[in-house]
């Protein structure tokens, strides 16, 4: 297989002489990822791009992995290797389908969400969502940094533009400047930011573990509305009460959760041939933004 190729050559190249194969690993819609086995060693976790990504994608993605662990009390994988061409990471098990994980889930999210608030709105540097550049410039306003790094940057690409047509980027707009009345002031804080039901999984003793960060300081609610609107499974029903319970969410924050998501819904847009549905989810939610006729 192509990929698992590329993958052993990457490794071989980096020095990694004790691996042995790749297997292929699903899940990973952005990235070539596998599970490589070592003599005489665990196993590790694997991932690169067919082509040369941007020099600072992995190494973002390993500094990403140390703010949730250090700075958010999260558990990640260690990071066994980051260059430009590649990323080794310690393994993870898949996930427990029981409610107990999900709920120790809701008290770690909250966690790091209270304990690391902080003044501006950004990061010290830009990093990646997928394959492209997230922009954190440092900014005071919220509502400002939003429109800007995470909703209208999305215009310019090749793919979005093809998809929206001229309405709906002039509703986009039209939510951006209505943003302050559509969603509440809220403090920055630590943030995932690609947290989606396929980025948790688990630690070897059963504890939630977080993967494929794309972090910044932003709202809370970025991260809970990624999880709200990607499928999650039913023992997760618990999940969203206790986090609310824990962080003292008003009884609106579900009416909150499309706008909030329109980010990813845009970057999906920008990145994949199939969206998933993502623009005709980007249309529901800009329509009362379109001029009346």
């Amino acid at each position: 297989m192509r990929s698992t190729t590329i993958l052993l050559e990457r490794l071989l190249e980096a020095g990694m002489h004790e691996v042995v194969t790749v297997q292929p690993v699903a899940g990973g819609v952005a990235a070539l990822a596998g599970m490589a086995t070592r003599r005489d060693a665990p196993s590790v976790f694997v991932k690169a791009f067919a082509d040369e990504p941007d020099d600072g994608v992995f190494l973002a993605e390993a500094e990403g992995l140390a703010a949730l662990r250090e700075l958010g009390g999260v558990a990640t994988p260690e990071v066994l290797l980051a260059d430009r061409r590649l990323l080794v990471l310690s393994v993870l098990w898949e996930r427990p389908h029981s409610e107990t994980f999900w709920e120790r889930l809701a008290h770690l999210l909250a966690d790091m969400h209270l304990g690391t608030t902080h003044p501006r709105f950004g990061w010290h540097q830009d990093n990646w969502l997928g394959r492209r550049r997230q922009v954190n410039t440092w900014q005071d306003d919220g509502h400002a940094f939003f429109a800007e790094h995470r909703l209208l940057r999305w215009l310019g690409e090749p793919r979005v533009e093809a998809a929206l047509d001229a309405s709906d980027r002039a509703a986009l707009a039209r939510l951006c400047d209505r943003l302050p009345d559509l969603l509440p002031v809220r403090p920055a804080c630590l943030t995932h930011g690609d947290l989606w039901v396929q980025n948790i999984l688990a630690t070897p003793d059963g504890q939630p573990a977080l993967i494929d960060p794309a972090v910044s300081y932003m709202w809370a609610e970025v991260d809970l509305a990624h999880l709200w609107s990607t499928s999650p499974p039913p023992e997760a029903r618990r999940f969203f009460d206790v986090y609310a319970d824990l962080t003292s969410l008003d009884d609106d924050w579900r009416a909150r959760m499309p706008i909030v998501q329109l980010r990813q819904h845009l970057a999906v847009l920008a990145q994949f041939d199939d969206d998933w549905g993502a623009a005709d989810q980007i249309r529901t939610v800009l329509a009362p933004f379109r001029p009346r006729s």
